[in-house]
């Protein structure tokens, strides 16, 4: 058993997997385009069916114009709180296994799947380095698709603000009370064994 920032696991697993955790509070402080590349390359380590590799990380740090086009990509309730991360990430993931030889692209099932392992070790890596990620569905997926130029095939699957935290006083009064670590269901209802 676990505890830390203000969780606890029922088995001994690593504190960085409790000290993880998505806030909205960001400080706005300004990111070295290092640690965000630090923070994409332990995402790009993931594992992936026969080591395709589907994501694909659009981003843009704070103070650009990058930054600026990805966060009018969210939906306007995440634009009032992304706004003060230091950079957004768009994890984008390619639905076909497209083979080197040139042959006819296939369905590629686990591409979701992979890309979401990738998002997994980038928000562990921006803990180490003093950051946090929030991952997050509220975009405008059709207009996003156009705006990223995203090729055929393509599908964004989740954007991403990373950044420092920072005071709850910077987010509206209705999101204060939910800045907090979230607990989990016990074990036993999401590990089943032998089936459901």
């Amino acid at each position: 058993m676990t505890d830390s920032n203000h969780r606890h696991s029922e088995y001994n697993v690593d504190p960085l997997f409790l000290d993880r955790w998505s806030p909205r509070a960001f400080d706005g402080s300004a990111m070295q385009k290092n640690d965000l590349l630090t923070i994409l390359d332990a995402g790009h380590w993931a594992p992936s069916a026969f080591n395709y590799q589907p994501w694909r990380f659009v981003y843009g740090l704070k103070g650009t114009p990058e930054f600026e086009k990805l966060l009018g990509l969210l939906i306007e309730f995440n634009q009032g709180w992304a706004r003060n991360a230091s950079a957004l990430v768009f994890v984008v993931s390619d639905t076909l296994s497209r083979p080197a030889d040139g042959s006819e692209a296939k369905s590629y099932r686990s591409h979701s799947f992979d890309a979401g392992a990738a998002w997994g070790l980038l928000s562990l890596q921006a803990v180490k380095l003093g950051y946090f990620a929030h991952a997050m569905t509220g975009v405008d997926f059709d207009r996003a698709m156009t705006a990223l130029n995203v090729p055929e095939g393509f599908h964004i699957n989740a954007a991403v603000a990373i950044g420092k935290l920072g005071d709850l006083s910077v987010l509206p009064e209705g999101l204060r009370a939910r800045e907090t670590p979230s607990t989990r269901k016990p074990l036993a209802e999401v590990a089943l064994e032998g089936g459901f």
